[in-house]
């Protein structure tokens, strides 16, 4: 069974790591967050599974329970929210031009590609390069830091402006920068990138607009491992009902581009090389409730679940409250 990491806050607020590993969970002694855990591992130069292991440990804990009762949080988050940051790739999954092609097709007339479509069979000749080779460069996005990130159960609330609050079932990375500027990738997350579609397809230049919006990750970060073939289900329940459900695939086996190569152009930029940062890196999808026709309502609940995560990631849609005035900038 695959090991991983999970942070639990216990009823009082006190926060733990709890590794499960063989089928039992149990709390780390001495270990307060998946970061703490990842600086000793490379201080001590060894592996995350291995510092993990080698911790004591305490009580053993019911995964399903605790994520019932509201108790695990992300999988790793920053004291600082300003030095975790979220970025992700697009167009990087086969067959995942098609929704994103939708959006603009009727711009593309018979024999015209669109940008979208050229920049996918890009990634598809070139994303996946020879062992030590540099490939073709992926779409980019960022999403934004710390205080955007959410855990299992937590409301992914769309702006006040917004226009569509629309899941993307997918994988992200989860990295710690060295003291050195190294790159540490500490594993895998399950996760809700969640994006504005409506107003990526009103012109796909507003994909930066469409993306600065919250994420959300299940409570597990899949260590000592790389999962190659991803599969599970995405669906949105509204009112106690399945309104819509699609199974997606992930993992490198089901991608146009390497992660290695997602990887290096990200981390060739000298800025996400700062030491202390965590950066949470979303990998792309291929599936997309938008393109088949879905609009989501504030109060649905979206669910994702794939193995070799064992729990699922549910998040509720909400709207924040704001104004429609002209945000005022003073002059000093």
């Amino acid at each position: 069974m695959s090991l991983r990491l999970l942070q639990h806050r216990a009823v009082d607020g006190t926060r733990s790591v709890v590794l499960a590993d063989l089928g039992v969970a149990q709390v780390l002694l001495g270990v307060a967050s998946v970061r703490e855990l990842a600086e000793r591992a490379i201080a001590a130069g060894t592996s995350l599974a291995t510092t993990a292991r080698t911790c004591p440990k305490g009580a053993e804990i019911d995964l399903e329970q605790e994520l019932a009762a509201g108790r695990f949080l992300a999988p790793i988050d920053h004291d600082d929210p300003a030095h975790l940051l979220m970025t992700g790739t697009g167009l990087t999954h086969l067959g995942s031009a098609e929704g994103r092609d939708k959006m603009h097709r009727d711009a593309a007339a018979a024999a015209h590609q669109t940008d979208s479509m050229r920049m996918f069979l890009e990634g598809l000749e070139g994303g996946k390069p020879n062992p030590g080779a540099v490939g073709q460069q992926p779409e980019w996005f960022y999403k934004g830091d710390g205080s955007q990130l959410l855990g299992p159960g937590q409301a992914l609330e769309m702006p006040s402006f917004a226009q569509d609050g629309g899941e993307e079932p997918e994988l992200a990375g989860i990295y710690l920068i060295g003291a050195d500027g190294t790159p540490f990738r500490l594993g895998f997350a399950l996760a809700n990138e969640f994006s504005d579609h409506v107003t990526e397809r009103h012109n796909y230049l507003w994909l930066a607009h469409s993306k600065l919006r919250q994420a959300a990750l299940g409570a597990e970060l899949l260590i000592d491992e790389t999962p190659a073939d991803v599969r599970g289900a995405s669906r949105i329940v509204r009112d106690g009902k399945v309104v819509w459900e699609k199974p997606f695939l992930s993992g490198e086996g089901n991608m146009s581009h390497a992660l290695s190569n997602l990887e290096h152009h990200h981390f060739k930029y000298d800025l996400f090389r700062r030491p202390g940062d965590i950066h949470v890196h979303f990998f792309g999808t291929a599936t997309l409730s938008f393109s088949d026709g879905i609009r989501t309502q504030v109060g649905d609940t979206f669910e994702i679940e794939a193995a070799p995560f064992t729990l699922p990631l549910r998040n509720p849609l909400a709207r924040a409250a704001g104004s429609d005035a002209p945000v005022a900038v003073k002059v000093l």
